[in-house]
């Protein structure tokens, strides 16, 4: 295997952890390069690192070592560091295809999301008014200060904080999950991963729509106008993540959300 390392840069620890590594793949027959020559990529970080290298290596399998904080997406801890690589040069591990979003609007291209795409307010003060429809169907109006549309693996995300629940990686499914709704009877619900969303903002009493924005994985990638529908759908490609031998999405979920139901071994 050819493998390559993204590093946060932010983090002063990484660059070692990266070098150490680096001699330690080479002792054990794994080719290290810094190109897309490579099989896989080593992110070193947290969350954000790993989104960062799916943005910047969307071919390429991934591999999350945490060293930021909760680091969700990162499935090998410090301590383990070691391990994972000769786990990778035994060849034990999967590929796992995790599902996208892309976002875009009538004239102009979006982006592509792994966790989640957000249309939001962004002036305080007063509620978005979104129409909300799926694949044509009789739109759903929300008063809210936002819609989240998120993949299985942004569920435990952004999505997760706002009331959302937690889908399985390899559920063929999103999660549509309104922020702060001003209505009792308002919850997220879960649509299949085959539809098409189109998230529309509408006027409230004759107020103009401003200030919208539309976010994929935390960046800004288009402003929305009133009946300005923006479309959110699965992206054309997945990301290919790296899932070691003993990986357990259940076990990940109690370890780092502390889900209470016990996992039994």
């Amino acid at each position: 295997m050819r493998i390559r390392f993204y590093v946060n840069e932010t983090n002063p620890r990484a660059q070692a952890v990266a070098a150490r590594l680096a001699r330690r793949a080479h002792a054990l027959g794994l080719a290290v390069v810094a190109d897309d020559s490579a099989d896989a990529v080593l992110a070193l970080g947290g969350d954000g690192t790993i989104l960062r290298a799916v943005r910047s290596h969307p071919r390429l399998a991934i591999l999350g070592f945490n060293l930021g904080g909760l680091g969700y997406l990162s499935s090998v801890e410090e301590k383990d560091f070691d391990a994972a690589l000769g786990m990778l040069a035994a060849q034990r591990y999967k590929i796992a295809l995790r599902t996208m979003l892309g976002v875009s609007k009538k004239g102009e291209a979006g982006a592509c999301a792994l966790n989640d795409v957000v249309v939001m307010r962004e002036k305080t003060g007063h509620a978005l008014v979104l129409d909300v429809t799926c694949s044509g169907h009789a739109p759903t109006r929300y008063m809210a200060d936002g819609i989240i549309v998120a993949t299985p693996t942004g569920s435990t995300a952004y999505s997760l904080a706002a009331g959302g629940p937690v889908l399985m990686p390899d559920s063929a499914a999103f999660v549509v999950t309104p922020m702060c709704p001003h209505a009792l009877g308002v919850r997220p619900i879960v649509v299949s991963d085959g539809v098409t969303l189109s998230i529309t903002p509408r006027m409230r009493e004759n107020r103009p729509v401003e200030n919208v924005g539309v976010y994929a994985d935390g960046e800004r990638a288009l402003t929305a106008d009133a009946d300005e529908p923006i479309v959110v759908s699965k992206a054309a490609e997945g990301a290919r993540f790296i899932e070691l031998e003993g990986y357990d999405p259940h076990e990940v979920l109690s370890r780092k959300l502390g889900w209470s139901g016990t996992c039994v071994k």
